[in-house]
């Protein structure tokens, strides 16, 4: 016969291992709910934060949301205008709906994930929606001068007024550092966007080189330092000063049967006019030439002419592959040149 002692012992461990299991979701729950809470008071700081600077936020009751995994608060039509003093006109964008989370396992990275249709207006161009498959924006929580944020999205979809524009994937970076010196990056964005439907051309008719591009990516810099004169022609003047450098470092395009990668380095002139020295790589000029003479985009005289002089500028790869043509073009003095002979001339930029 087992004794009465040896049977309380199993329930006595039993209780005592469920009373600690009660006790850490106690404690779990109120640490989602504390979490929640600074949440919702972070949302009501940098609400208030964004009227002093001039802009306007707005959003309907948050609720408490992500237990047990995350601390989030839900944000029903959340709203943001302003910007005027950056960008002539400001902007305007709205969502159906914002979570914003910190997940239990990396509490240090802000999310915030919007679903439901998004609009958004820039400056004096008509406002378009779009919504997404997935949309999130991260922000890592750091104390320090670099502030920095990416975006991941899938199955986006821009309603424009010619049409849909299609992107199956599209990811991109950014880091801010206000206090930038002169050799310095005070901003840098890379992007990248893979398989995009474009729509028609605004006479109707399809692109040339078809209704889709493989892939676009860039990698650009923005030396400093940033000025906070309050409009932008002061804005840019200061900068220009101080010898401000717009670098894009890496820019990459496949369309159709046209592969573009290059780089450039833009500026402003004594006049507040863009210069820029750039050198442009093309893969596959016959093909798109061809393409460009088929759409009647150009004629078949103006082909053949450029694929006779690409041809003398092309080299082989060591290695076999395509021709490559690499091109170095300037804007200066409103006049866009490929090495010594003009192309067009632009019109002169008006600051507002």
């Amino acid at each position: 016969m087992h004794s009465p002692r040896r049977q309380v012992a199993p329930r006595r461990i039993l209780i005592g291992v469920l009373g600690l299991l009660v006790m850490l979701a106690a404690a779990h729950t109120g640490l989602w709910w504390f979490a929640t809470t600074r949440l919702m008071d972070a949302f009501a700081n940098w609400q208030a934060q964004c009227r002093a600077a001039g802009w306007t936020v707005s959003a309907g009751q948050p609720a408490r949301a992500g237990w047990p995994l995350a601390a989030a608060i839900d944000l029903p039509d959340i709203q943001l205008s302003g910007g005027e003093s950056d960008l002539p006109g400001g902007l305007s964008w709205r969502a159906a709906r914002a979570e914003v989370s910190l997940a239990l396992l990396q509490p240090r990275l802000l999310s915030v994930r919007l679903a439901g249709e998004q609009r958004l207006r820039l400056s004096e161009l008509p406002p378009f929606a779009f919504t997404a498959t997935e949309f999130e924006l991260t922000a890592p929580l750091a104390s320090t001068p670099v502030a920095s944020a990416g975006l991941a999205a899938s199955g986006l979809r821009v309603s424009l007024p010619t049409g849909p524009l299609d992107v199956a994937t599209l990811a991109a970076e950014g880091t801010l550092r206000p206090d930038a010196g002169k050799a310095e990056d005070a901003m840098t964005l890379t992007g990248s966007a893979e398989a995009i439907g474009v729509p028609p051309a605004p006479d109707g008719r399809p692109w040339p080189l078809g209704p889709r591009l493989a892939s676009v990516s860039f990698d650009a810099a923005l030396s400093g330092p940033l000025p906070s004169a309050p409009d932008l022609t002061t804005r840019a003047t200061a900068w220009r000063d101080d010898g401000g450098r717009l670098v894009v470092h890496r820019l990459a395009l496949g369309w159709g049967p046209l592969g573009l990668s290059g780089s450039a380095t833009m500026a402003l002139d004594e006049h507040m006019q863009p210069t820029t020295a750039a050198t442009v790589r093309l893969v596959g000029y016959d093909a798109t030439l061809d393409a460009l003479a088929s759409a009647g985009a150009i004629t078949q005289h103006a082909a053949l002419a450029a694929k006779a002089v690409l041809a003398l500028l092309a080299r082989r790869p060591d290695g076999g592959g395509a021709p490559t043509v690499e091109l170095p073009l300037t804007l200066e003095d409103g006049t866009l040149s490929a090495g010594r002979f003009p192309l067009l001339r632009l019109p002169r930029f008006v600051w507002p």
